[in-house]
């Protein structure tokens, strides 16, 4: 009674393990479609907390400053003022909003590297701006115009600095959490030896 079904699992053995031939592969190209499809989705979602939070501190920025202006504040001063605050309003929304699944550790070390990065991405948008009017300026008085002033400084160069901000923010400041028990870059770095492979660790 049981002769025809050993044999019919033994055939069945036998096309999946015979030598020379291969087994059933998964097709694994819909996972990773869909997995890349969570991480555009997760990108797009922290780029427009992203611009949220860097709204509201642009506008707490103008209104601070102007608010200081109007109380006799020096100009400097004020700017100074208006800038550490809106800054401060922007590492608060985004730790504890856009990136507020990400590794946290000491709030002081983020605040600090948080602050430089961002003084750079203001650069990056002075940078730009001086550029078109002191360098390209030379070429041609068009680039010295108002219009130009704020094409450079105020689209290309808020977008350049915007940029910066956002990929720095993630990889310095904000970085995505370790795996338990996967030592760290750092870690590896300390000991000499390279990170193990994935590949060649299952092969």
């Amino acid at each position: 009674m049981r002769g025809p079904a050993v044999k019919t699992r033994q055939r069945e053995q036998r096309s999946v393990t015979a030598p020379g031939t291969l087994g059933t592969v998964p097709d694994t190209s819909a996972t990773q479609r869909s997995g890349l499809r969570t991480r555009f989705r997760a990108l797009i979602r922290e780029l427009g907390k992203f611009g949220t939070v860097g709204g509201i501190a642009f506008a707490i920025d103008i209104v601070i400053f102007n608010v200081l202006l109007q109380a006799d504040f020096e100009t400097l001063i004020a700017k100074t003022i208006s800038t550490v605050v809106a800054t401060t309003f922007a590492f608060v929304g985004n730790r504890f909003w856009t990136w507020r699944d990400r590794a946290h550790t000491n709030m002081a070390r983020q605040y600090t590297v948080f602050f430089v990065l961002n003084a750079i991405g203001l650069g990056i948008g002075l940078a730009c701006l001086a550029i078109s009017h002191y360098g390209l300026g030379q070429l041609s008085p068009v680039f010295q115009t108002q219009l130009a002033d704020n094409i450079s400084g105020q689209l290309v160069g808020t977008a350049a600095g915007s940029l910066f901000r956002f990929w720095s923010y993630r990889r310095f400041v904000f970085p995505a959490p370790t795996a338990p028990g996967t030592p760290s870059r750092l870690e590896h770095s300390a000991t000499g030896t390279p990170p193990s492979s994935p590949v060649r660790d299952t092969a």
